[in-house]
């Protein structure tokens, strides 16, 4: 879809309630509440979290990224690594390097940070995911299913 420029910027108190409603999209068997509850935490904790958005215009989202730095990713080799905790953008944008814009935010504030390695993940169903990744330059380094059982 052509409406313009994309902007991609970090989020602002503007951006809430346009976040909530990508990331209902993204997650949508969350409550509001637990949205709300996450995204708090996430705007609390600049120093190791930051949302990046694609704007398409005034008061209209498109996509995001969360972005966060952890202390240990599995097959990571150092100990502050960027993480995309969750990545979204309209079907509409998809395919029109917005995903990649979002991605290259949160990559770049990681790399500010002084982090040198960026990790992922996407459930094993998420074929759209996953090649999401792959095209923006993200390679596969495990699988895993995990269990549980009532006792």
């Amino acid at each position: 879809m052509d409406s313009g420029p994309i902007t991609i910027r970090p989020i602002a108190e503007s951006d809430l309630d346009e976040w909530m409603r990508l990331r209902v999209r993204l997650w949508d068997a969350n409550s509001e509440d637990d949205h709300r509850s996450e995204m708090l935490e996430i705007l609390a904790d600049p120093e190791s979290q930051q949302v990046f958005v694609a704007e398409a215009g005034p008061n209209n989202l498109v996509g995001f990224v969360e972005a966060g730095i952890r202390p240990f990713v599995e097959d990571c080799m150092t100990d502050q690594v960027g993480y995309l905790e969750g990545w979204y953008v309209e079907p509409a944008f998809r395919h029109g390097g917005v995903g990649a814009g979002l991605v290259k935010a949160a990559e770049d504030w990681a790399r500010s940070l002084g982090c040198t390695e960026m990790a992922s993940d996407a459930e094993i169903g998420n074929e759209l995911g996953i090649e999401a990744h792959a095209k923006v330059g993200y390679q596969e380094t495990s699988r895993l299913v995990h269990f549980r059982k009532d006792l």
